[in-house]
């Protein structure tokens, strides 16, 4: 697939949220969404913003090449001593009550802000550290680890891989004796098949973790309260980048039930095991297990604070247009418009030797540019290319600026509609472009979960204005704690806040 398809296949995707409902959906949890812009191909360089206290050292393992591979995809193992041990202390239990015990699964944290987990053969377990972050006790935790076992267990994987298949030779026949029209019918018939099927899956791994976390002696109501907050965290995302679906209104092809449906199932197994205050939550314990854990993207990466984008390495300032917000990506910023008829992403790449900005502008590093339309200016003392370029419905104004000699930064802003408006919020969001300050470095501090505790006369609010994020605080740190709104703090209890060292 060219680099011009992916971009557009990324922005439309991002409009269109399919998925989002999901259990495990990789969905950004800070509302001040750190981003990654690391060159691709070749491993992000040391930034220059101060790094954490190191926690105390793992022991070493050498991981499979599946562990690598997945490693790799999710920024790379997280090595946290006491939530590993709190983790696998977990994992024993679960093993034991297993409907099939055997050896229990091993840990592996993911240093990714995102909300994931999954679990590969023989006996590996990953969760990423946003996960972790968005559960509230060990209740929770636990159900989200018996819920990706119970895949395996069930050999939905493979059950799954069957379907495909079996979708796949009906597809294959129908285009062989069918005109296009009918065979295009046939094709999306099977891919709703499949995402029913996968739909169904997810429901039955529910089912099978539920009963597994109560033999082990956890609250059975945990699973509900996490998909919960992920149903949360999925419309905290949406309403940031301007988009309109919502957990109500999942995508028919979703492979994930909408969260509202799994809820409530969820509370519906386990009000068959007993009435609420069954099991554990074992909350105190989890929390001093998470204190301390990393939040967000380290600011190597980058980091965004509303319409604004810092980048440490690269040494960048970027704005947004009025009406974007900007979102963590795999190697990429992306902003979407308010009404989702606009839409970005910045990122950068490794510069060809000896190639000058109007030579990259019109190589194949994107398709549809109009060569006519490339001309070079002066972005703030940085120089630059422009041009413009089409794919289907969409209009691209593109940007290439070299605020190092080695390396391109690149903006594409892509537009449904063009106008003149939407070409002056591109030349607006072009001139943006400065070289990063001092004072816009010393902005970039790493942030940390840190557990508080409540005392009298705590509020909601006089909490989480401790916290070093953007707006609206409170709204994170009710998703964060799992405190639905209108909830107050009581004294005594812990709660998770986002801090920076």
């Amino acid at each position: 697939m060219s680099e011009g398809r992916v971009i557009f296949v990324v922005i439309e995707r991002l409009r269109s949220r399919r998925g989002l409902a999901g259990a495990l959906a990789a969905v950004a949890l800070s509302l001040c969404a750190c981003a990654s812009i690391e060159p691709q191909g070749e491993p992000p360089a040391q930034a220059a913003a101060p790094a954490p206290p190191p926690r105390p050292a793992a022991i070493e393992t050498k991981p499979s090449p599946e562990h690598a591979r997945m490693s790799a995809l999710f920024d790379g193992d997280y090595k946290d001593p006491p939530a590993e041990r709190y983790l696998n202390d977990v994992l024993a239990k679960l093993a034991r009550a297993d409907e099939h015990p055997g050896e229990p699964y091993r840990v592996t944290i993911l240093n990714s802000p995102i909300v994931n987990a999954f679990a590969l053969p023989p006996r590996e377990l990953f969760v990423t550290r946003g996960l972790l972050a968005l559960a509230n006790d060990g209740s929770e935790v636990a159900a989200v680890m018996a819920h990706e076992i119970a895949h395996l267990t069930a050999r939905h994987a493979a059950r799954r891989e069957e379907e495909e298949k079996r979708a796949a030779v009906i597809t294959q026949a129908a285009s062989v004796v069918q005109d296009k029209k009918k065979s295009e019918e046939v094709e999306a018939s099977a891919q709703r098949t499949i995402a029913t099927f996968s739909r169904q899956q997810e429901l039955e791994a529910d089912q099978i973790g539920i009963r597994t976390v109560a033999r082990a002696g956890y609250d059975p109501y945990g699973a509900a309260r996490f998909l919960s907050a992920l149903g949360r965290s999925s419309t905290m995302r949406g309403a940031l980048i301007g988009q309109n679906a919502g957990p109500e209104r999942p995508d028919i092809l979703a492979t994930h039930p909408s969260t509202p449906e799994r809820v409530s199932l969820a509370r519906a197994a386990a009000r068959q095991i007993g009435a609420p205050g069954v099991g554990t939550r074992d909350r105190n314990a989890y929390l001093s297990a998470i204190d301390g854990l990393a939040f967000g993207d380290p600011p190597s990466e980058g980091m965004a604070r509303g319409r604004k984008f810092l980048h440490a390495r690269l040494g960048l300032v970027f704005m947004a247009p009025d009406g974007f917000t900007l979102e963590n990506a795999s190697k990429a910023a992306l902003g979407v418009s308010a009404d989702g008829d606009e839409a970005l992403r910045l990122d950068s790449v490794k510069a060809p030797a000896g190639m000058s900005l109007e030579a990259y502008m019109g190589s194949d590093w994107i398709e549809g540019v109009d060569p006519a339309t490339i001309e070079t200016l002066d972005v703030n003392g940085v120089p630059a290319a422009i041009a413009s370029a089409k794919a289907g419905d969409w209009s691209f104004r593109l940007a290439i600026l070299r605020f190092d000699p080695g390396e391109l930064v690149r903006l594409i802003y892509a537009a449904r509609k063009p106008s003149a408006e939407t070409e002056k919020r591109f030349r607006e969001a072009l001139a943006s472009f400065r070289r990063a300050s001092p004072e816009d470095l010393r902005a970039l501090r790493p942030q940390r979960l840190d557990v508080v505790t409540a005392k009298p006369g705590d509020t909601v609010d006089s909490i989480a204005d401790k916290m070093a994020t953007g707006e609206p605080k409170a709204e994170l740190f009710r998703l964060i704690n799992g405190l639905e709104a209108g909830a107050g703090v009581e004294t005594g209890e812990r709660y998770k806040i986002v801090e920076a060292p």
